[in-house]
């Protein structure tokens, strides 16, 4: 039995479908992480004289697309199939990057990052709904929703880190930055061209097309029109139906990215303005606190597959409030890396487990509109983040966002707490 376990662990992990999903996951990572982070917010200060309030709009538009349409590209996914749908999604990408590129005014900025949201909005949806898919509810999904945190912090990280040393090779030429990032979303079409269609719809009869070709297009077009309005009544319904979860699920949904909203627009901040850090000092950052958490990530996963989501939630969450709410008081360089590291290691216990935790609530016959959905309750959180991140850097001082953060790490602590010992015990 574990031999055939181990197969199937085997079988999954070596399928061309999971292993373009790692691809894609970390090259959509790399080309956010390279933008958001080293080159966007930089370029549009200081080469575009915008104001911060514009560089904001811009990143929350982002955001909001991707978050937005990822419910129904979860559900476009199920029924147009993984290729067309990644395929066509990921061309915005490459559309937002040349915008972003060839014009300098700050609504074709602003527009260039919601389609780049919009672009990236499947990928999420497409990688659970999937990879539940084919290890299984119950098989490992521990450690496949590892490996994805993997290829998504590897990008994250690398982003940045080779966007800070070409910009610095190149004497900040973006326009050299720029061009690299497309050919990187040139590489992701691609990709995604090979990924399989798995159609979940079945095809039209013959007797139905043949009754069709004698029909003329506006009534085609009607009846497909129609088709599609009961196909989502249907999921609808089946969604409010199947999908039966206590309310606290989904503010804690909402948490679970809200804290990481308000992390993100203040930790360059924060590094470079009360720690005084070079950028490579920054990249080397960076690595320590990523890369113990990839590190981490497939071991946790597979422990989290054989003892349950409970212990790691409830012990990560307790250990993240805690490195969160010290390390705004930290000013030794030491300290600072002993505390990133104490970070990664609690999100390395809480990314598998959570998105475990969540898959066991998701049931089997939607299983892309609901992660869709669960994921745009998720992803609303940053949206909403970095919006108040910035107020409280601006109003209650550069500590104030790390101890929120703390606050909502130990707040999920008690609503995972209170949901674990009403759930069943493998939960």
């Amino acid at each position: 039995m574990p031999q055939a376990e181990g197969a199937a662990a085997i079988k999954w992990f070596k399928s061309p479908f999971f292993i373009g999903l790692l691809v894609i996951i970390f090259l959509v990572e790399f080309m956010k992480g390279a933008l958001l982070v080293a080159v966007l917010p930089v370029y549009m200060k200081n080469s575009l004289g915008l104001s911060a309030h514009t560089i904001g709009i811009a990143f929350s538009l982002q955001y909001i697309g991707d978050n937005l349409f990822r419910s129904p590209f979860g559900w476009i996914g199920e029924r147009l199939g993984y290729r067309k749908t990644m395929a066509g999604a990921l061309l915005m990408t490459v559309i937002a990057v040349c915008i972003i590129a060839f014009s300098s005014g700050a609504f074709w900025l602003t527009v260039a990052c919601f389609i780049l949201g919009l672009g990236t909005s499947p990928l999420w949806p497409t990688a659970m709904s999937g990879t539940t898919e084919i290890s299984g509810p119950n098989n490992s999904n521990g450690q496949a929703m590892g490996t994805l945190e993997i290829a998504l912090l590897a990008g994250t990280g690398t982003g940045p880190i080779v966007m800070n040393f070409l910009l610095e090779w190149t004497s900040n030429n973006y326009h050299t930055a720029f061009l690299v990032l497309i050919g990187v979303g040139v590489i992701l079409v691609m990709v995604a061209m090979m990924l399989p269609s798995k159609v979940k719809i079945p095809l039209q009869s013959a007797a139905v097309s043949a009754a069709e070709a004698g029909k003329g297009f506006f009534a085609v077009m009607k009846h497909k029109l129609v088709q599609l309005w009961e196909n989502v009544k249907k999921t609808l319904h089946e969604v409010r139906h199947t999908l039966k979860v206590s309310w606290m699920v989904y503010p804690a949904l909402f948490l679970q990215s809200f804290v990481i909203g308000l992390l993100s627009p203040v930790i360059t901040l924060y590094v470079q303005n009360e720690l005084h850090l070079s950028p490579n000092m920054f990249s080397l950052l960076l690595v320590a606190g990523g890369g113990i958490t990839a590190l981490a990530l497939i071991p946790c996963g597979k422990l989290v597959d054989r003892f349950g989501t409970t212990p790691f939630l409830n012990f990560g969450f307790v250990l993240a409030a805690f490195s969160l709410s010290v390390f705004s008081f930290v000013h030794s360089l030491g300290m600072v890396f002993v505390f990133v590291c104490i970070t990664g290691i609690s999100y390395a216990m809480i990314l598998p487990a959570w998105n475990t935790f969540v898959a066991h609530l998701v049931p089997e016959g939607e299983r892309g509109a609901v992660w869709g959905f669960f994921l745009t309750l998720q992803g609303s959180g940053m949206v909403v983040g970095p919006i108040v991140s910035g107020q409280l850097w601006d109003h209650a001082g550069h500590s104030t966002p790390f101890i929120a953060s703390a606050i909502v790490m130990a707040l999920l602590f008690v609503i995972h707490f209170v949901l674990s010992r009403r759930m069943k015990p493998a939960v």
